[in-house]
């Protein structure tokens, strides 16, 4: 093959689970009238490329869920108390230190990637007047969306994957 030519890329196994991981957030979620972006946006974080410890990176992802959802919370109540911008940012760097810090403390540095997310979403989306409800029900869409790659990663690991293919006959 020469420079010029470009290969077609290849889906691999991780493509196609975090595919149907977040379609089927989508369904779920258009069938129960929610919009389904958090959810979604939890499946492509709950997604490893490493199946063999699934429920590791799934509790690393719900860990970092739950605590970027509370800090963010607590934070951002307290960064509406004042009209100064400065202050408010340094609410941000605050709160990134502490989830960082707070993770690792626990054993869960994994939950640091997908606790950010839900922190500044909660930071920087939420409606004054629905901090709790707008954070709760972001760290519930983005913990559906971890729980649904998790069954999928489960459901098609590689280990089921080839026993299936194994099974088929030309």
């Amino acid at each position: 093959m020469t420079k010029t030519e470009k290969c077609v890329p290849k889906l691999g196994l991780r493509s196609i689970k975090t595919a149907i991981s977040t379609t089927l957030c989508a369904i779920i979620y258009i069938l129960i009238n929610r919009n389904p972006t958090f959810a979604c946006i939890g499946a492509v974080f709950g997604m490893e490329t490493n199946n063999e410890h699934p429920f590791k990176s799934g509790s690393n992802r719900l860990i970092g869920t739950i605590l970027g959802g509370f800090l963010g919370m607590g934070l951002f109540y307290l960064q509406n108390q004042s009209q100064n911008k400065l202050i408010q940012i340094l609410y941000l760097l605050v709160g990134i230190i502490l989830l960082i810090f707070i993770s690792q403390y626990l054993g869960y540095p994994g939950a640091i990637q997908g606790g950010a997310v839900v922190f500044y979403i909660v930071m920087l989306n939420t409606p004054a007047d629905q901090t709790v409800t707008y954070a709760i029900n972001r760290m519930i869409d983005t913990a559906v969306g971890v729980c649904i790659s998790i069954l999928i990663n489960v459901v098609m690991s590689r280990k089921n994957m080839s026993c299936v293919f194994k099974n088929i006959k030309e």
